[in-house]
């Protein structure tokens, strides 16, 4: 008897603030680990039928338009995962009046959250939040996953390096610092700003962008007196990304709270050092002076700058790449099929 067909829909995002985050790179890992998992599961279907006949629905974003699809899957019949990206304390300090909304924005995450038959958020740590905000349904923690055959360091040459970093006019006979994100206070960009300041021989440069409107007035500060050793192109393609984790020196995430961290994953595939500061997510992931680097105070920073730029950090990166491996497209369908079997009995 031929076994039928479980149909997934992944629901996709054309709003721009989606598709520049982290949440917009989860979409588009979900399908592509999807598609993996399609070569030893031939029975599974990816974004293949209309949303009213998915079997398995994924939901990312909680705008009002996520909200009317999960709702009318469930008039379908769809299963629903409700993937939980965000947290009230990763929203704070990130876009203008973001403290004011963060009781609402926690109430409006658990109506959310809560229309999924299961929800399933990126580490132990958001699981752990969710769990205290009194979510009832069933709340699974799996990795958004990373590509690593792609976020792979291969061969390049000091003309490749000199050629990029001659792009962002940045001469590659310096130290170069690189951080990911959007400016936000959260993510430690007015911090990236006074260490530039700071530290007048090395240049610094941050990937990523946030329209004006949703600046902070704490960004909004940072951006007025940006040091001339200190970049700011925007964003950038993965092709471009990938080959800044390569050709930087370091790569320094100041983030206050994540619920994962994606970029943290990119760098440690690509073998790049990296500094961190010590928060909560990281636990029983990140080992410090293991696989990556970090601190906790402003003391230890300014001391761990200057020792990973001199020092040879190949074992690290080394671990790091071995660590990051364990959240591989592979490992994360497998997870998925766990959390499809799982969901047969709820």
């Amino acid at each position: 008897m031929k076994k039928k067909k479980l149909n997934i829909r992944v629901l996709e995002s054309k709003n721009k603030l989606v598709l520049r985050s982290g949440i917009g790179v989860a979409i588009h890992q979900q399908i592509s680990i999807l598609n993996q998992l399609k070569c030893t599961n031939p029975d599974i279907s990816v974004n293949k039928v209309p949303l009213r006949k998915a079997d398995i629905v994924h939901i990312n974003t909680v705008f009002p338009d996520s909200v009317m699809m999960a709702l009318y899957a469930k008039l379908h019949g769809c299963r629903i995962i409700y993937f939980g990206h965000s947290t009230k304390e990763d929203w704070r300090n990130s876009f203008k009046g973001s403290n004011l909304t963060a009781p609402f924005i926690k109430l409006w995450l658990m109506f959310c959250y809560q229309l999924g038959d299961v929800i399933i958020t990126p580490s132990a740590y958001s699981k752990k939040i969710l769990k205290e905000y009194g979510i009832r349904k069933p709340v699974f923690a799996v990795s958004n996953g990373i590509d690593t055959d792609y976020w792979k360091r291969g061969e390049f040459t000091e003309t490749d390096r000199k050629e990029y970093w001659k792009h962002f006019r940045i001469s590659s006979d310096r130290k170069i610092i690189m951080s990911v994100g959007h400016y936000m206070e959260r993510k430690g960009f007015p911090e990236f700003c006074n260490l530039a300041r700071k530290n007048p021989d090395i240049d610094f440069i941050w990937f990523g962008f946030t329209v004006p409107d949703m600046r902070s007035e704490c960004i909004k500060r940072a951006l007025e007196n940006i040091p001339g050793n200190l970049y700011l192109p925007g964003f950038i393609s993965g092709d471009e990304l990938k080959k800044a984790y390569a050709y930087s020196d370091l790569f320094l995430f100041l983030s206050h709270e994540e619920t994962e961290g994606i970029v943290v994953s990119e760098a440690m595939a690509m073998e790049t050092p990296m500094i961190v500061r010590d928060i909560p997510v990281y636990e029983g992931w990140l080992k410090k002076d293991v696989n990556t680097y970090m601190f906790r105070t402003g003391k230890e920073l300014k001391e761990l700058i200057p020792f990973v730029l001199s020092h040879d950090n190949s074992r690290i990166t080394a671990n790091a790449r071995k660590s990051a491996c364990m959240k591989d497209y592979d490992h994360i369908g497998e997870k998925y099929l766990k959390v499809y079997e799982k969901m047969k009995h709820i």
